[in-house]
């Protein structure tokens, strides 16, 4: 079993299924349920660190780490959200592909970059953005092979964080607010308390005090003087 808070393998090159999950076969026929409909291998466990398989599989990968495996344009990619949680994957570009951002597994090779292109993929040479160095993760990986001693799959674990049981950022910084925005309220509390006290054997200070809290009570409506449309004009009388 892997350990599920990001173990490194020989040589610090990554978890020991990131090799087999970049090298896997994908959306071939099941072998077992290869006559369903959907039935093409885009799933991988990271846990049996096996050949990739089809949804009506997943009931024998009950409680492990499943990643699912797309396409765009003929490669495999895999959703930011659902890798990122098991590596660290700066320094490779992202994509924004169907509202979801993605990762490609493997180089794609651009033999020809495009006119004004200022950065490129270190190991395949495909044009990328200024702040990154790699097109996939497996480029990535490449790169780390060479001997870059600032490349590493390992996620860097926060401070009182417990890897065992997960616990996200906004939980670890939304404690602390709570207990200031309380401890606030109640010095405010006591103030207004203090200040009630202080006050209630004087008659005038009270009713200035109400006059400041208590909103002003808005003029009664007299229907009396409310306007009234005229009749007919009479002619007065010879």
């Amino acid at each position: 079993m892997v350990s599920p808070f990001g173990q490194m393998g020989d040589h610090d090159m990554g978890p020991p299924w990131l090799i087999p999950m970049l090298r896997a076969s994908y959306f071939i026929p099941c072998a077992v349920h290869g006559e369903s409909n959907k039935s093409e291998c885009n799933m991988f466990c990271l846990d049996c660190m096996g050949n990739a398989f089809c949804s009506y599989c997943l009931i024998y990968h009950r409680d492990h780490r499943v990643v699912q495996i797309r396409r765009s344009s003929y490669h495999n990619v895999v959703r930011v959200n659902e890798i990122q949680k098991y590596i660290d994957i700066s320094c490779v570009q992202t994509y924004i592909i169907n509202s979801a951002k993605i990762v490609f597994l493997n180089e794609r090779p651009q033999p020809r970059p495009g006119k004004g292109v200022t950065n490129t993929c270190e190991i395949c040479c495909r044009s990328l953005l200024d702040s990154f160095r790699f097109c996939s993760l497996g480029c990535k990986l490449g790169g780390m092979k060479r001997g870059d001693p600032d490349l590493t799959f390992a996620l860097k674990l926060k401070q009182n964080r417990d890897p065992f049981f997960g616990g996200s950022e906004s939980d670890e910084s939304s404690t602390p607010k709570k207990i200031r925005r309380t401890h606030a309220f109640n010095r405010l509390m006591d103030g207004l308390s203090i200040y009630s006290s202080n006050n209630d054997g004087a008659e005038s200070s009270g009713d200035d005090a109400a006059t400041n809290i208590s909103p002003a009570t808005p003029p009664l409506f007299n229907h009396r003087n409310a306007r009234r449309r005229k009749g007919i004009p009479h002619r007065a009388p010879f």
